[in-house]
């Protein structure tokens, strides 16, 4: 069985889709993007939200992360998708990288109104940020952070961890 060349976790805003995307094209590798999957089947996440409730959006999410995490590609997961324990368990077997933003830099880009669980603004970030970040960090092979909005250069750090070899993190400069 495959599994992913890197998982990207996170919290909401931090840029997981956008540096997935490019290290994958900097690697010449498919990417998944699973919440893009869950739209592409069954609609955008935030009427999933509002007309069939978390709950719902929670199983069509972790359906498509179960089927992501069999491939050979970048994966980038949404912000919740560690918060199920099967989940939890599967990224503990492959090489997980961690973006996190500041709270001064995610200010402006939390005012997508496809984000549902962001409707209360950065207080909701802060929030959600404070209870899953200890999952986050548990999971990661790797931490980077995309505050000064420079996700080219991430992203190529990204690419040469995985050409390395995924070292860990203190033989990184």
């Amino acid at each position: 069985m495959a599994i992913p060349l890197a998982v990207f976790i996170g919290p909401p805003a931090s840029g997981k889709s956008k540096v997935a995307k490019r290290v994958a094209l900097e690697l010449n590798v498919p990417r998944i993007d699973t919440d893009k999957l869950v739209v592409a089947q069954y609609g955008q996440i935030s009427d999933i939200f509002d007309h069939q409730g978390e709950e719902k959006f929670r199983g069509y999410e972790r359906a498509a992360v179960k089927n992501a995490l069999q491939e050979e590609a970048i994966v980038s997961l949404g912000g919740g998708a560690v918060l199920n324990a099967d989940t939890q368990n599967e990224l503990k077997r492959v090489p997980v990288v961690l973006l996190t933003v500041s709270e001064g830099a995610v200010a402006d880009r939390i005012l997508d109104p496809k984000r549902p669980l962001l409707r209360d603004g950065i207080s909701a970030w802060k929030k959600l940020v404070s209870e899953r970040m200890p999952i986050y960090q548990d999971l990661a092979w790797l931490t980077l952070d995309t505050s000064a909005g420079d996700l080219d250069g991430v992203a190529h750090r990204v690419s040469e961890w995985i050409r390395a070899g995924y070292p860990r993190e203190s033989s990184l400069s």
